[in-house]
Parts: C-alpha cells; sequence; structure tokens
C-alpha cells in the first residue's frame, strides 16, 4: 500500500483498528505508523495495580468526576488531615 495515496486510510485504521504499518523509503523500511494508545501501550504499559484501580473507580462511577469535584475532594481530604494534626497536636 502506498502511505502517501491512502495516508488517511492509513491513519484511521491505525487509531481504529489499532493497525501498524512499516513504510519503507527507497526499498528499506524507515518508519512506523501506529495510532499514539497502542505507542503509549508498548512503551510504557499500564501497570497491573493501575488497570486494577481504574476499573475500580470505573465500576464506582468515579472515573467521570469533573475537574471541579476532584478538586473538591482534595480539599476536603486535605481538610480532614489538618484537622486530625489539629487534634493530635493541640497548641500547634
Amino acid at each position: 500500500m502506498a502511505a502517501r495515496a491512502q495516508f488517511g486510510s492509513v491513519l484511521r485504521r491505525a487509531t481504529e483498528k489499532r493497525e501498524r504499518f512499516v513504510v519503507h523509503r527507497h526499498g528499506a523500511p524507515s518508519v512506523v505508523i501506529m495510532s499514539l494508545n497502542d505507542y503509549i501501550d508498548t512503551v510504557a504499559p499500564t501497570p497491573e495495580w493501575m488497570r486494577a484501580i481504574h476499573e475500580e473507580a470505573q465500576n464506582k462511577g468515579l472515573d467521570r468526576l469533573t475537574m471541579r469535584e476532584i478538586d473538591a475532594e482534595i480539599a476536603a481530604v486535605r481538610r480532614e488531615r489538618r484537622r486530625r494534626k489539629d487534634i493530635v497536636t493541640p497548641g500547634k
């Protein structure tokens, strides 16, 4: 397949179907075309523990939080930590 003539199709197939293409230049392999997600999965695969956390978040619906909701959760945890610290070390 000539990548130049079919470039749009190659990009779509790489992105949607995770296909990989080797582009030859002057008869020698020169470049690989693959989706960004495929590249990341190949170079730096997600550790199993992180996959488990992500799956749990999806099951609980927590993967759909907005940035505002995430910031509120972080602020609440920090407030609680400060409150506990004040209880343990009064007067500071």
